[in-house]
């Protein structure tokens, strides 16, 4: 075969590779996605658990990426300590090993396996889950026969003189060899296609054991470019946990690269084949930079922050914090990150609120057109989070993921229309009340206030139920609606029967009436949220939904 045919095989074998990882990594992503996303929220408390989580979710998923990814959500606007965070980051390193150290045992004999059963579970299963775990037994399947394809060509190589001598050149230049390993692991996202191939070219005897190890330093240090580069040209504080994985990586890198002959004559004690010395050296190495780092970390910590201090929030609150675009091919991520923008909605809808319920009392006309400028910040937050919402990697989703989507995506409706309604209804009535200059009862103006007070309750709890999935608070929520029906009932007769009794003038009624009936609907707005999750829990027919 000539140097261009191996070339050629060996190019699509790569790709083959690739895919199949990728077919690995989306599939967990949808099978597990949110599950693996909790798990991080929780360990992020302590190095230990972190560093835990971290090679748990990072075996799983078989991306680094993806969880500097996950760990980026938490860690942005310092919602959690950066020391955890890296601890995350040292523990996802050794958990790219390990599906490392099992494919360099021979176990060619499983693809076929592999890939008939993920086949069958994708065509026949019964759950979306079954179908993404059958993505992931195909993913592995297409792994191995492409590990197996890849050495039988590059055992061709030893019959390619030219191709030998290539590679016996570049062999003899240590820092070329890494350099090479690196950009391979860079481009192809992933330090285990790199591992693969250099198991591969270590078994076929085409490079030597001491320059596979040299390529595992290399392999090691262009995976964690990745999600350093994906974090940049945004806040310096969002590249702290990425460039203090890098930073590890090369002073391991530094260390070890002088060290090879000693470590390669300690580690062939363990094993002298070939492609499993690349494997335990690649183990061993993220394990030592762990033992290494783990207890220095606050002192790390404290190092990135002064070079990478947090950019000023933009003074426009209508731009967007968390919406970060890395973050759309992994779903959970950036369906955390979209949350935490609408809650961001909702502290803009309670400062609405608390405006129009002053406003009923005082006569600053000003202040209604600062609630018409608030209105328009919450309009641009909304098309915001919506264009996000839409650009999510939609493949990835599963079911689980899909309904969060809608209801992250209906709740910003819900806050836009309730913004409206201030801004176009409730301040159209102060306007009117403060030109005409009208004054309300006091009674009156005591149930307003009333009904403001208890529309602020019900929005932060409606915020609740969406991030929580609370169903104690949903039933609250829904009957706090039912509650709030029959005050707005009882506010209405009451006027009424002023009116009917002449104790309030005409104009003051009306203005009390439309007043009762825009708080009302805000409410309906808002307990929809509440509706939504009982619907889903099957306490709540959707027979019910009235406003």
């Amino acid at each position: 075969m000539s140097a261009t045919s191996v070339l050629i095989h060996l190019f699509g074998e790569i790709a083959l590779l690739l895919w199949g990882i990728t077919m690995v990594n989306s599939g967990v992503q949808r099978a597990f996605g949110s599950d693996l996303r909790w798990i991080l929220g929780v360990a992020l408390r302590n190095r230990l658990q972190a560093f835990l989580a971290g090679v748990g979710v990072t075996t799983v998923l078989q991306s680094s990426t993806a969880t500097a990814l996950m760990v980026a959500s938490f860690t942005a606007g310092g919602a959690v300590d950066i020391v955890p965070a890296l601890a995350v980051m040292l523990g996802a390193n050794v958990g790219t090993t390990l599906i490392v150290q099992v494919l360099s045992f021979d176990v060619s004999l499983i693809f076929p396996v592999l890939v008939f059963g993920g086949f069958m579970a994708f065509r026949r299963g019964k759950t979306s889950r079954t179908k993404d775990l059958g993505r992931v037994a195909i993913g592995l399947g297409l792994m191995l026969l492409s590990l197996h394809l890849l050495s039988e060509t590059i055992h061709l190589i030893e019959n390619s003189a030219v191709l030998k001598e290539l590679l016996a050149s570049i062999a003899s230049d240590p820092l070329i060899l890494v350099f090479l390993s690196a950009f391979f692991a860079w481009i192809a996202h992933s330090s285990v296609a790199a591992m693969l191939l250099i198991m591969s070219l270590a078994a076929a005897g085409v490079i030597g054991p001491s320059a596979a190890l040299v390529m595992v330093l290399g392999a090691n240090l262009g995976s964690a470019l990745n999600p350093f580069l994906e974090a940049m040209g945004g806040d310096p504080a969002k590249i702290r946990v990425p460039i203090g994985n890098l930073a590890t990586r090369v002073v391991g890198c530094a260390v070890a690269l002088p060290l090879i002959e000693p470590i390669l004559s300690a580690i062939t004690l363990i094993d002298p084949n070939p492609s499993r010395l690349a494997a335990n050296f690649h183990t061993i190495f993220n394990v030592a930079l762990a033992a290494l780092f783990i207890l220095p970390l606050p002192w790390v910590a404290k190092l990135l922050v002064r070079l990478f201090p947090e950019k000023l929030q933009a003074s426009d609150p209508g731009v967007p914090q968390y919406l970060d675009k890395d973050a759309l091919d992994t779903p959970s991520v950036a369906l955390s990150n979209a949350a935490r923008e609408v809650l961001r909605m909702v502290d803009t809808v309670d400062a609405m609120l608390r405006s129009s319920q002053d406003l009923f009392r005082e006569d600053d006309i000003s202040r209604v057109d600062q609630v018409s400028r608030t209105d328009d910040v919450l309009d641009r937050l909304f098309s915001a989070i919506r264009r996000y919402l839409s650009s999510i990697n939609h493949e990835a989703l599963n079911e689980a993921e899909a309904k969060r989507l809608s209801d992250i995506l209906a709740f910003a409706i819900n806050l836009e229309h309730v913004g409206d309604i201030i801004d176009k209804n409730l301040m159209e009535l102060a306007a009117k009340r403060i030109k005409n200059h009208l004054r309300l009862p006091k009674d009156s103006l005591d149930d307003i206030t009333s009904m403001h007070a208890k529309l602020l309750e019900h929005l932060q709890l409606a915020a609740s139920v969406l991030m929580f999935q609370d169903i104690g608070s949903a039933r609250r929520l829904v009957s706090e609606k039912e509650r709030f029906r029959d005050l707005e009932r009882a506010v209405a007769q009451k006027h009424l029967d002023q009116l009917r009794s002449g104790r309030t003038a005409g104009d003051t009624g009306t203005l009390q009436l439309d007043i009762v009936r825009d708080l009302k609907r805000i409410e309906a707005h808002i307990a929809s949220t509440g509706h939504s999750l009982l619907e889903q829990s099957g306490e709540l027919k959707p027979s019910r939904l009235t406003s």
